[in-house]
């Protein structure tokens, strides 16, 4: 067993003090002892970790290199044609050490875990790789490396843009019919079997203007499905001019959405569609940082939430990887939109308290992963905040998560654990050095290609 020791631990039950956290060889909880003396380590405030829902991690390596305006307004289409241009440079090699480093800056930030919605699969041009799951397979290195939880989700990307324009350009690295993305799915099932048991494997149809009616009806239902949706006006009126009905309306209405399928972004609905959504028991996957950086929108986190809807956290482009800074956007963000405070805090108390237990819920349904809380038996995803933080000095604990979200910046998160894996140690990760060496080199010889 492995003992973890809190100054204050968030339980199920609410704040304990002086906590005792035993972990079992499979990276389970075993035990939680409050009220256990203090053995004198590190003043730790621990926390059930977050899931990251959404991920490219390829896009970490463009993160500043797009804020430049161009002779035309720019927009999300803008983005996604120099984000193309950018993938055509990308090796094998790149790929591993920039996921590597992505994932590194998701534990410090205090995520123990990630669904990768993983969809660069070709080499330049389309042509495949011998291994078909040679991409995916770098994704495992990288998850292997940092010992961060992988939920793996390969991408079916079949068409450019809705009712079944070819693939062209940078599209041709993503692009499969449905039965070679079947055989891709299952060369990564079978690459991923040297990782740890907390693995998980899903599907990812891209979205509506990438896969077709027939395809999404035939994929099998083994493990989570994601799908963006809804997250561009554009979007949604080119899937109504082909479907007869919007996207979000047209999938509620067509296919048995539920409990299993995280659905990203969700920005452009209906009050009917935001509704259904949430009384489907679908998780929205919302990524709040990269919908602000891509002038996506806003969610209508009010309706929904009032609807009983169920919402997660990811950080789809990497721009930035910080998960209180994810948080603190989204409700800041509905905050503007509706005049108001306190948004999505739907009973009084605690608004980061309130968005922290819907991120690990969301979450942990979303990547399939029994974990979300500190309880015996759940998968050992822990986070410790340094308690001598100036971020939680005059804090009282129902007040931490307050401090953390809405207050504090980097440097906040002091232990991580993946599975029981202890992977950031004294606020550092342990094998930063080593990762983001290779980082560096890569990211100045890809420079030098473009």
């Amino acid at each position: 067993m492995t003992a973890i020791f809190a100054r204050h631990a968030l339980l199920p039950d609410g704040w304990a003090s002086d906590v005792r956290i035993e972990v079992a060889p499979d990276g389970a909880i075993a035990s939680v002892r409050p009220g256990t003396p203090d053995p004198g380590g590190p003043p730790r405030i621990l926390l059930p970790a977050a899931a990251n829902l959404h991920s490219h991690a390829f896009q970490r390596a463009m993160a500043g290199m797009t804020e430049h305006r161009g002779p035309e307004r720019d927009s999300f289409w803008t983005w996604r044609t120099l984000m193309y241009r950018f993938l055509d440079h990308l090796t094998p090699e790149d790929v591993e050490a920039v996921a590597a480093l992505a994932y590194l800056e998701m534990q410090e930030a205090g995520f123990a875990a990630v669904a990768e919605f993983h969809y660069l699969h070709h080499q330049p041009g389309g042509a495949p790789y011998a291994d078909p799951a040679e991409l995916s397979t770098r994704i495992f290195v990288a998850a292997a490396e940092t010992g961060i939880g992988l939920t793996h989700l390969p991408v079916l990307y079949s068409y450019g843009g809705a009712g079944g324009v070819p693939l062209a350009g940078g599209q041709l690295r993503l692009g499969n019919d449905l039965d070679a993305f079947l055989r891709l799915a299952e060369a990564a099932r079978a690459a991923a079997r040297a990782l740890p048991a907390d693995t998980r494997h899903g599907l990812a149809p891209h979205s509506l203007r990438a896969v077709s009616p027939e395809q999404l009806r035939a994929l099998p239902a083994d493990g989570p499905l994601h799908m963006h949706i809804a997250e561009q006006p554009q979007e949604v009126a080119d899937v109504r001019s082909w479907l007869g009905a919007r996207p979000v309306e047209w999938l509620l209405g067509n296919l048995d959405v539920g409990p299993g399928w995280c659905l990203i972004h969700a920005t452009h609905m209906t009050p009917a569609e935001t509704e259904g959504l949430a009384r489907s028991g679908a998780v929205a996957g919302l990524c709040p940082i990269t919908e602000a950086n891509l002038g996506d929108g806003v969610f209508d986190g009010p309706a929904f939430l009032a609807a009983g809807g169920v919402f997660g956290i990811g950080s789809d482009s990497n721009v930035r990887i910080a998960l209180n800074e994810e948080l603190r956007q989204l409700e800041y963000a509905q905050r503007l939109r509706s005049g108001g405070r306190n948004v999505l805090s739907t009973e009084p108390g605690a608004t980061g308290a309130s968005l922290y237990a819907r991120a690990l819920s969301g979450g942990a349904a979303a990547l399939d992963r029994p974990s979300g809380a500190i309880r015996p038996g759940l998968i050992a995803d822990l986070v410790a905040l340094d308690a001598h933080h100036v971020a939680f000095a005059g804090l009282v604990p129902d007040q931490f998560l307050d401090g953390w979200i809405f207050a504090a910046g980097d440097g906040v998160v002091r232990d991580l654990w993946s599975a029981g894996r202890h992977c950031v140690r004294d606020g550092r990760h342990i094998a930063r050095d080593r990762i983001e060496a290779r980082y560096r080199a890569t990211l100045r010889a890809l420079i030098d290609r473009i």
